[in-house]
């Protein structure tokens, strides 16, 4: 899953030990499931059950996957030494919630629940466990069910290392911030033409296009990959020869760069399609000033409800976020 190079002092690149008892809290990370939310929009299980099966739909995954995911947490909660205070929350609450400088995170859930709860996290590591892997990718969840108890023992104890994942920020010209651990989207709410201009390292202009798409290392195997393929499909069917990018385009969680590209850039009399695909390095930002009336946006992995306004009046650096995200491994 993670294969960073080893370096002279034969640590893995990217990685650092983690902290050896250092954790007086954990905050456990959960999210709730596919019957919880059912529960909650139909009154009662028995209510959502009958709903369900009466449109044809099998219940039982659905009572099986609640099981599995609260047999996880459970398990985790028992595992916990005494001496080490603990607390559950939601991830509907992350953004109201205040982490202490030496807690440690665990979440339970997709890789998502990691991406979402990431943003929120100044230096606390992450100890990520896939309550299911027979249903869920878990390229972000290291541990599952069965090593659950283990790798907190482990973790507790100083005895798994951790590896730092490079985050993008974007900031307004008024302050505003929001991080992203995949990538950010700038352009249209809608399905419209996103009009701003683009400034990096002495080069500007003018553009219109579907947005402008920044990924992160731990974000090139998704959003950034889809565009490699597009972009291929699209030169081969005109007759030409391309080639994805080395590895498909996937480059390490913790390099110190992100990647920018223009989605269907419009050239015409007041707008280019020059500068539409690069680097953004630590001295290299990228710079962007909204000329849109209205519907502008910026969002972060995906999450359209994660997102600031970035309409006229506004202007917004893309950088490298100053802090990276931890995640145990």
């Amino acid at each position: 899953m993670i294969n960073p190079a080893v370096n002279s002092t034969g640590r893995r690149a990217g990685t650092a030990p983690a902290r050896r008892a250092a954790y007086e809290h954990l905050v456990i990370v959960t999210r709730q499931t596919e019957l919880e939310e059912l529960t909650a929009r139909f009154n009662t299980a028995a209510q959502a059950r009958f709903y369900l099966e009466h449109a044809g739909r099998d219940f039982t995954p659905i009572a099986q996957d609640h099981q599995q995911y609260h047999a996880v947490l459970d398990n985790l909660r028992g595992a916990i030494p005494r001496g080490i205070k603990s607390q559950i929350i939601d991830r509907q609450f992350l953004p109201q919630f205040s982490f202490g400088e030496d807690d440690l995170v665990v979440t339970i859930g997709p890789d998502g629940l990691v991406v979402n709860t990431a943003k929120y996290l100044a230096q606390q590591p992450i100890l990520a466990i896939n309550p299911d892997p027979n249903k869920i990718e878990g390229v972000l969840l290291p541990f599952t069910m069965d090593k659950a108890v283990t790798s907190l023992a482990d973790t507790l104890a100083g005895q798994r290392r951790i590896q730092s994942i490079t985050m993008a920020n974007a900031r307004l010209n008024d302050g505003q911030e929001l991080l992203a651990f995949n990538d950010l989207f700038i352009g249209p709410k809608s399905h419209t033409s996103a009009r701003y201009r683009l400034e990096q390292n002495g080069n500007a202009e003018d553009q219109s296009s579907s947005g402008i798409i920044v990924s992160t290392g731990a974000g090139s195997t998704g959003w950034l990959k889809s565009v490699y393929t597009g972009a291929v499909g699209i030169v081969e069917a005109l007759g030409g020869e391309v080639r994805l990018p080395k590895d498909g385009g996937r480059f390490g969680w913790d390099e110190d760069y992100l990647i920018y590209t223009v989605r269907e850039p419009w050239p015409s009399k007041t707008s280019q399609a020059k500068q539409i695909f690069g680097l953004i390095t630590p001295d290299q930002p990228l710079k962007l000033t909204s000329y849109m009336a209205q519907h502008g946006v910026i969002f972060s992995d995906g999450i359209e409800s994660d997102y600031l306004q970035f309409n006229a009046g506004f202007s917004a650096t893309i950088a490298i976020a100053d802090h990276k995200a931890r995640l145990i491994i």
